[in-house]
């Protein structure tokens, strides 16, 4: 089983999830977020969306997406990203997963609110809002993290 960096394995599982695990030798998990990311991006129609929003067509992403099946895409993202994480990270290493929980909380919420939601008179859509939430996710996971950590004190590990 290869040893990736923290670093390697969040950036693989950012490109797919499912690719950190693969490459790491985890080959039935790698799969099974493969082609979960696969089935959900089908049917949520979801590089569609990417498209449209990439070339500036917002309300043509809006229309395009399957929000029903779009919904799962978060957590399973962030969840494939925390695993591909976890494997990496070092033993002693505490709460490291609330960052990926809270983003993909906020990234969850920014779906929702995609349709409606103008941030400073603009209209980001379902692809960029939820990609601008991340960042509120990471802060709140890392500070409630920092917390925890310094009203608990430093543990002894057996």
């Amino acid at each position: 089983m290869k040893k990736l960096s923290k670093l390697e394995a969040v950036f693989w599982s950012i490109a797919l999830p499912g690719f950190s695990q693969l490459l790491a030798g985890q080959l039935w998990k790698g799969t099974l977020f493969v082609v979960l990311e696969f089935i959900i991006n089908v049917y949520s129609h979801f590089n569609s969306a990417i498209m449209y929003s990439f070339m500036g067509e917002i309300d043509k992403a809006v229309h395009v997406l399957n929000y029903q099946w779009l919904m799962f895409y978060p957590c399973l993202y962030m969840f494939a990203m925390w695993d591909a994480y976890r494997s990496a990270m070092p033993e002693k290493e505490e709460l490291s997963f609330l960052p990926f929980v809270f983003s993909a909380y906020f990234v969850t919420v920014g779906l929702m609110y995609s349709t409606k939601l103008k941030l400073f008179g603009v209209f980001f859509g379902p692809v960029f809002l939820p990609m601008i939430f991340v960042i509120p996710g990471v802060v709140t996971g890392l500070l409630i993290r920092w917390l925890i950590l310094k009203w608990r004190g430093p543990t002894i590990q057996s």
